[in-house]
């Protein structure tokens, strides 16, 4: 692009999902409804966990966790859409739309880390339950919380700068509901190698290690279980699993369609409906797929909304 076709943005534009002025009410009606639900089931685990002593463990520790960035996650993207429907507005500040991507990044990771350290709570539950309450004492348990929010924020800061040295021209349109980081690089005048190269490489380190771990702590589990001899032992130990490997299956199924797929996958409507599963409906679905799994969170939710 030549230096005269640069200019000074002060906004971009969300097409959304769809641009058909009936589909809006429905669209208003059916996220806030996901929103709500997401933000009540998942505040209802927090406070579960946190006023029943009996789930004071490891593994509900990192469960509340992955609520609280659950809520944190979805409220980045949905209110600013269903304000955009309600006013009728695609508008979103160039501060917003920056303001929007380092928090997706840095939620998003946070969610692969937060699944990643429960997949090794599993583990050692599992392989070595003899040693469980010393390995995973709780230092250790904050700290890997700890750490899986540095790296998040180190990693979504970087990203963010990166993004803050573009040039944008005038197609200002982003064929999302969402600013979403590879969109947005897209629409840039100025040479977004640099950008692609972090983007990939972020998405193989910190989207691809991660998931990595996880499935080794799975491939150590079935290893485990398959020594069990009893049936109703390897069931009640892989029922401790299904839950995190449902979340699982369900968040990098999606996320990794959307970051990885082909440049003709990224620009059709595929890519969106594909980050409204992981970015939306994930989350809205993590407290019906543990509480409906698990006894103790039925039991403890129950003494609660019992109250």
């Amino acid at each position: 692009m030549e230096p005269g076709n640069v200019t000074q943005i002060s906004e971009f534009l969300l097409l959304g999902l769809s641009e058909e002025a009936e589909l809006q009410p429905i669209l208003f009606g059916l996220f806030l409804s996901m929103y709500l639900i997401t933000v009540l089931g998942n505040l209802l685990i927090i406070l579960a966990i946190s006023l029943d002593s009996h789930l004071h463990t490891p593994m509900y520790f990192f469960l509340s966790n992955l609520s609280l960035v659950d809520i944190c996650f979805t409220s980045t993207t949905i209110p600013k859409m269903l304000v955009n429907i309600q006013t009728q507005s695609k508008a979103i500040t160039y501060a917003g739309c920056i303001t929007q991507i380092c928090f997706l990044i840095h939620f998003a990771g946070l969610d692969e880390f937060i699944l990643t350290v429960m997949a090794y709570d599993r583990y050692v539950a599992i392989c070595h339950p003899l040693h469980y309450t010393v390995i995973m004492n709780p230092p250790l348990c904050g700290l890997l919380v700890l750490v899986s929010w540095i790296i998040s924020i180190l990693n979504s800061l970087l990203q963010c700068l990166m993004v803050l040295d573009l040039s944008f021209c005038s197609d200002l349109e982003i064929p999302h509901f969402f600013c979403e980081l590879k969109q947005v690089v897209q629409l840039a005048c100025s040479d977004t190698f640099p950008n692609d190269i972090a983007v990939y490489f972020s998405a193989g380190l910190l989207g691809g290690g991660p998931l990595t771990g996880i499935l080794y702590s799975y491939s150590k589990i079935v290893s485990s279980i398959r020594t069990i001899s009893s049936a109703q032992g390897k069931y009640k130990a892989f029922s401790t699993c299904a839950s995190h490997l449902s979340v699982v299956s369900l968040f990098y199924g999606t996320s990794l369609s959307v970051y990885l797929g082909s440049a003709s996958t990224h620009h059709s409507k595929s890519s969106a409906v594909a980050s409204v599963m992981y970015a939306v409906v994930t989350p809205m679905l993590n407290p019906f797929i543990y509480s409906l799994r698990n006894k103790d969170i039925k039991r403890a939710l129950e003494r609660f909304l019992g109250r």
